[in-house]
């Protein structure tokens, strides 16, 4: 009798240990239900089983006010909560991380109100948020040169922005080559992707008015017996213009690419068109102070000598409230949603600033033509 006593009572014991286990992990599931936020929006996917690649276009007139930086923390955290939901396999930036590269008593209004420092510490420090959670890929701007724009070759952007920050950039980086000061840096650099249905792919970014030798580059990586059947995507700061059919970016004449062949058309030749794997660019760079969604916007689509279609891409905000000195863009951003058909890319235009609040959320999806539509690529 006793014997059963003491067996009972381990039972009772065992019991009780249960129980307070399944109540410990109710009260985890119910306190963690209770911590997440309550989103005024959410973007989905058309297909859940799509793979995406977000775009940041140029940041800098978020960055050269000390009070639009907000807004760009606001789109970093969006795209890091959403991550996984949406399925983002890297952020791409179009570049003019800063609106001067090396200015310490910058001129008011034009160029803000903090000094060039303190501009690359902010930008540096909103990438920060996406440091070892995903990749992104920059194509350094006009603006990320020089003193002001582009009068030398010094930029502070091989200073802030290392592979070795990034967990998740060293993971995916394969190719760098030479900048203008003959170093080693990310400014042209190359990284390596999968998806089940899109294959591999290879994106390349390169920096403002790439040079001959930075095109070759590229072109003899892309045909390489390692990387001759990827599906490649090109990233330059400037390229096209704005528009449908949009025509190339002229040569452009600051002082750093005196004499020296750099417009879209150059890129296109050089590069683009005899390149049979390279089927998407991106660019930033062209804006002006508008309400119209389209001044924002570039597209192109031409045939390279393999016959194939190229989907050629301008997206730039920065200017799209009305004033190049204003709130830096209205959150806007971009994702590319790879469909797993394997040929269709929906793009999605929406802003987390206007999706932060239920006030605000109607105005989060940009519907517009030039902002909501898919392109094919055919392999």
């Amino acid at each position: 009798m006793k014997q059963l006593n003491i067996i009972s009572a381990m039972n009772i014991r065992s019991n009780m240990k249960k129980l307070y286990l399944i109540s410990g992990l109710l009260l985890l599931i119910a306190s963690t239900s209770m911590a997440q936020q309550k989103k005024a929006d959410t973007l989905r996917l058309e297909d859940k089983s799509s793979m995406t690649f977000a775009i940041l276009p140029d940041v800098q007139n978020y960055i050269k006010y000390d009070y639009n930086q907000g807004a760009l923390d606001i789109m970093m955290g969006w795209i890091v909560e959403n991550r996984n939901d949406l399925n983002i396999k890297a952020v791409l930036c179009t570049g003019d991380l800063v609106d001067q590269n090396e200015c310490q008593v910058p001129p008011f209004p034009r160029f803000g109100n903090l000094p060039s420092d303190e501009q690359w510490e902010a930008v540096s420090r909103s990438f920060g948020r996406l440091d070892n959670k995903l990749p992104y890929i920059i194509s350094p701007g006009n603006h990320d040169y020089g003193y002001t724009r582009s009068e030398t070759p010094d930029s502070n952007y091989p200073t802030y922005f290392k592979a070795s920050r990034n967990l998740r950039n060293k993971e995916t980086l394969v190719s760098t080559t030479f900048n203008r000061l003959g170093k080693m840096t990310l400014e042209n650099s190359a990284y390596e992707f999968h998806d089940e249905v899109w294959g591999d792919i290879l994106i390349i970014t390169t920096e403002y008015a790439p040079r001959k030798e930075v095109l070759d580059w590229a072109h003899e990586l892309c045909i390489s017996d390692r990387f001759k059947n990827h599906l490649v995507f090109f990233m330059t700061h400037s390229y096209l213009l704005a528009g449908d059919n949009a025509e190339y970016v002229q040569a452009e004449k600051y002082k750093m690419i005196e004499n020296q062949e750099n417009g879209g058309q150059f890129i296109w030749d050089n590069l683009i068109k005899i390149t049979p794997n390279i089927r998407f660019v991106l660019c930033g760079h062209i804006a002006s102070p508008s309400k119209d969604m389209r001044t924002g916007n570039g597209f192109r689509v031409s045939k390279n000598d393999a016959g194939k279609e190229v989907t050629q891409m301008m997206f730039n905000m920065q200017g799209i409230d009305g004033a190049m000195s204003g709130n830096g863009g209205d959150g806007w951003l971009r994702l590319l949603e790879f469909k797993p058909d394997g040929k269709t890319v929906k793009v999605h235009t929406y802003s987390p600033l206007f999706g932060f609040s239920d006030l605000t959320k109607q105005f989060a999806r940009e519907k517009s033509p030039c902002n909501d539509f898919s392109f094919t690529i055919k392999k």
